[in-house]
């Protein structure tokens, strides 16, 4: 089933509209349906939304808190928190053109809303200073890890170079910093087999089976405390793969919350302790344009340059 075209509507706050439908239902006001809905809102702030013209009907035109319910259309409401903490870091644009905007995200800031994150991930802050309505990521970076992003301008490209990441046709090059292991001869192509836990959410680890997960492991130099400067190569792109490698190797990359042990989720993150893995390098074709693209990311790692 195609999914329905997406009107053309404004931002809010640097935030792209969000679309619930409308199915077969008991509701007499489109409040009482987006209150039991979308509990998560309280019944008095989606009244005060509709009543601020923050909530539309497909034409764009805003829809007021006495709007009746109308089975089979869409609303569009824009998301918002109560409170986010902010992100004392900011992104840097490397490169942009009509096509293809390149930035260098900073650890601790998400590329997407997700969670309790809105106003203070990479998409929404680039839409609100830049104002490109339909900026969309082309692949994605865990919230700790920082490095070069990848966004597309164009809606019609984007397939195009979401497609790259698909095929595996993008070269990537990751630095990182993890204890070091006398014993371990690098380089190594290391290949395991990589699956989600089913007792921890965001965990992946290794399991029996063909490999699925691959990645070429280099070292770039040993550091003082028993750690060492890694190069790491991913030739496929599973969740969490260099994390989840690493730490399967007794290698855990420093400041990791995920492996080997899952940690509780701070209220605040501890901004002096990042995850100390950075996306340095990234080389491609570009689809649209048939150049040859490559971008290298400005930051470095903490702990590598021995600060």
């Amino acid at each position: 089933m195609t999914r329905p075209t997406k009107p053309e509507l404004p931002l809010l706050h640097g935030v792209n509209a969000s679309a619930v439908a409308c199915p077969a239902g008991p509701w007499l006001l489109l409040l009482d349906f987006l209150a039991e809905r979308l509990p998560m809102v309280s019944r008095d702030e989606w009244a005060t939304r509709l009543a601020n013209g923050e909530v539309l009907a497909e034409t764009g035109q805003a829809l007021a808190p006495t709007a009746r319910y109308a089975t089979g259309t869409r609303v569009f409401y824009y998301r918002q928190l109560a409170h986010e903490e902010v992100i004392p870091f900011e992104a840097q644009v490397l490169y942009r053109d009509d096509c293809l905007l390149v930035a260098d995200k900073p650890h601790f800031l998400p590329v997407t809303p997700k969670g309790r994150y809105v106003q203070q991930t990479l998409l929404v802050r680039l839409q609100r200073e830049l104002g490109l309505t339909n900026l969309s990521p082309v692949h994605r970076l865990d919230r700790e890890t920082a490095g070069l992003t990848l966004f597309c301008i164009q809606p019609a490209h984007r397939d195009a170079y979401q497609r790259l990441f698909r095929e595996r046709v993008v070269d990537k090059v990751y630095e990182a910093v993890a204890p070091f292991r006398q014993d371990l001869s690098l380089p190594l192509d290391y290949r395991s087999r990589l699956a989600e836990r089913e007792d921890r959410f965001m965990q992946m680890h290794e399991v029996a089976g063909e490999a699925n997960a691959e990645t070429r492991i280099s070292l770039i130099e040993r550091l003082a405390a028993g750690l060492a400067h890694y190069e790491l190569r991913p030739r496929t792109g599973m969740k969490h793969q260099l994390r989840a490698q690493m730490s399967a190797l007794g290698m855990p990359i420093v400041g990791d919350r995920i492996y080997p042990v899952l940690q509780p989720e701070e209220a605040v993150p501890d901004y002096h302790r990042p995850l100390q893995l950075l996306a340095r390098s990234i080389a491609f074709t570009d689809p649209v344009t048939g150049q040859h693209r490559q971008f290298e990311s400005r930051l470095r790692l903490v702990a590598a340059a021995g600060d």
